[in-house]
């Protein structure tokens, strides 16, 4: 999966009938088109391309993309891999294009006469594609036959053999890292080739992963199907939550800080001061509080500071470099007064609970193979969060410390003005500027970037580009990104409700809090209903305060809805538009089952006459 539980099947159908039509035709119905304008223009590099339903990727990427990120961070790069290993019938390929510093990518069918070219690592290739002509038509019963074994065996095979992988993966860089400033810039440079091969691998088995919590919810599904009928997607979304992984142990952590500070009356008063910075200082300041940054912050910081607000791209700063984030949350947890273990018991009380209600009613024989679909579905839940932790943010959060470590030496070397101007040069530039320093214009090319990277904020990416047809709209994955309801959702009202993807049951109204950095977290309140572009795990510490969230991207697989009904609070995806609608002050009005969201009265009280609200898709 990309976020969340992965693709989301159309029914307890197996993966192969997702394909019955056939691969993308020039004869195929259109159902839209949008190939670029005046205020955000399109250079398409082929015709072909312009066939294709390219979307914009505000699931990882929403801001500008870093020209390095693009070349050698990417989840897609990987992408083949996974559709070569599993034999899919409906996708050989992934390929990002980067229209004005935004991500868009599009899926590739199995269809042997495309002929379209992407880039990886800076270097043109052509998409895979098979050249036997029966291989969508007949691959699909392959896929079929394997799934099956992933969904049973896979969480004894992630804990048992792939999270030591990753650990002894994760431990060789961070002891590199660690000697990193006694390095030759030469073998700072071999070290990176070492973290961008494991970046790959750590990628390749995030799309195992994938496919095998596919699996395991196909079959639940089809048994739920079989057994009562049809889906319960709500009670479905509640046995997919966890009460064990590496966000709650996160969490845990932080609480374990918040009350050690509560019961010391020096370190309250450190924490009494205004802000992270001050906080910082005092502690600074103290025996004791030196004693809580060296046994408690660090390490802290170094086993769950891999991730930043957006951990995807390599731009941003991670926790694991800066300490008053961590700061932040336990200063926010002390005024709420946090109470850990009492969420994690109505957590599991509450998958204990769904787990009685999908066998109530069912007679023996379906009694014990709901239960024994259920308690595959349960193995597989706490790899949500934890291939997080592994993958999305902790192999791109390794690869940019190596990349800063880099950029250090290249500074001192006099070649660089600061260390992370490496991550707006290009991955061969890179190389060759380590080689050769004039052969590069570092300096300039580096200055010219940021300024592009700052005009492209200007921009209004929209949500898709090139041309929707029904076989593209029906690629399973694209429901990460709440599609095809989307696309059915029109262009968004600029009035009236603002709708989007029932995401987490319930309804709820309060204050709007507006966030768009990880600098705004401190402004979020107890009782706060957040509205923001996106959520990934650096944003779990906010879900312990708000009452409700709203978001412009994701669907109902998507890391804000499965966080969201982990932790019972109601969530509208996929707006599009919230973050432009609604103002921090705003008084709303969530509806997470009907998927709206009413403008109930402006910041400063102002009455606003919103039009009655409407069900939103995927209710």
């Amino acid at each position: 999966m990309i976020d969340g539980t992965g693709p989301k099947p159309r029914g307890p159908a197996l993966m192969s009938t997702l394909v019955e039509e056939p691969p993308v035709a020039a004869t195929e119905e259109i159902l839209d088109q949008f190939l670029g304008d005046s205020s955000f223009p399109v250079t398409w590099d082929s015709a072909t391309e312009k066939d294709f339903f390219w979307v914009y990727d505000d699931l990882h990427i929403p801001h500008p993309v870093s020209p390095m990120f693009f070349d050698i961070g990417g989840w897609w790069l990987s992408c083949d891999h996974m559709f070569r290993r599993f034999g899919t019938p409906f996708a050989v390929d992934w390929l990002a294009k980067n229209v004005n510093g935004y991500v868009y990518t599009t899926a590739i069918p199995a269809d042997p006469d495309v002929r379209i070219e992407g880039t990886e690592y800076s270097s043109r290739y052509q998409a895979r594609v098979p050249r036997d002509r029966a291989f969508a038509e007949q691959m699909g019963k392959y896929l079929d036959t394997v799934l099956p074994v992933y969904g049973q065996h896979f969480a004894n095979w992630w804990r048992d053999r792939l999270v030591p992988e990753m650990q002894r993966n994760f431990a060789y860089l961070e002891e590199r890292l660690d000697g990193v400033d006694s390095m030759s810039l030469p073998e700072a440079a071999t070290l990176l080739e070492d973290a961008i091969d494991i970046h790959d691998r750590h990628w390749k088995i995030h799309w195992m992963l994938n496919f095998a919590q596919l699996s395991a919810t196909l079959k639940l599904r089809a048994v739920m199907e079989k057994t009562r009928g049809a889906v319960d997607e709500e009670l479905l979304g509640r046995l997919q939550n966890s009460a064990s992984d590496r966000n709650w142990d996160s969490i845990e952590a932080l609480w374990r800080m918040k009350n050690e500070v509560r019961d010391d009356a020096e370190l309250r008063t450190a924490f009494g001061a205004p802000d992270a910075e001050a906080i910082a200082s005092a502690l600074r300041g103290s025996e004791r509080g030196r004693r809580f940054l060296a046994e408690r912050l660090e390490p802290y910081q170094r086993e769950f500071g891999w991730h930043a607000v957006w951990s995807h791209e390599f731009i941003f700063p991670t926790v694991r470099e800066q300490l008053e984030p961590v700061l932040d949350l336990i200063k926010g947890y002390l005024d709420t007064d946090y109470d850990y273990p009492a969420a994690i018991e109505v957590m599991r009380k509450d998958i204990e609970a769904a787990s009685r209600e999908i066998l109530d009613g069912l007679d023996d024989e379906a009694r014990a193979e709901m239960r024994a679909a259920n308690e595959t579905n349960l193995r597989m839940a706490p790899l949500t969060p934890d291939h997080h932790f592994y993958i999305d943010q902790g192999a791109n959060a390794h690869v940019r410390l190596v990349l800063l470590a880099i950029g250090r030496k290249l500074v001192e070397a006099g070649r660089i003005e600061q260390p992370d101007d490496v991550i707006f040069l290009r991955y061969n530039e890179l190389r060759m500027l380590i080689g050769d320093a004039p052969a590069v214009e570092a300096r300039r090319l580096v200055t010219e970037r940021r300024a592009e990277r700052e005009a492209s904020k200007q921009l209004h990416p929209p949500n898709w580009i090139g041309t929707a047809t029904p076989t593209q709209l029906a690629f399973p994955y694209l429901v990460n990104w709440g599609y095809p309801e989307r696309f059915h959702q029109g262009r968004p009202e600029a009035e009236g409700p603002v709708t989007g993807i029932a995401a987490s049951p319930g309804q709820v109204e309060g204050i709007a809090r507006v966030v768009m950095t990880v600098d705004e977290f401190d402004d979020v309140s107890d009782g706060d209903i957040l509205v923001c572009q996106m959520t990934n795990p650096a944003w779990v510490v906010l879900f312990t305060k708000i009452a409700g969230l709203v978001t412009d991207t994701g669907g109902t697989t998507s890391h804000p809805a499965v966080l969201s009904r982990e932790f019972g609070i109601p969530a509208v995806v996929g707006t599009s538009v919230a973050t432009k609608r609604i103002r921090t002050g705003d008084r709303i009005r969530v509806d997470g089952t009907a998927g709206t969201v009413d403008i109930l009265a402006a910041d400063g009280g102002a009455s606003v006459d919103a039009a009655a609200a409407v069900s939103g898709i995927g209710s």
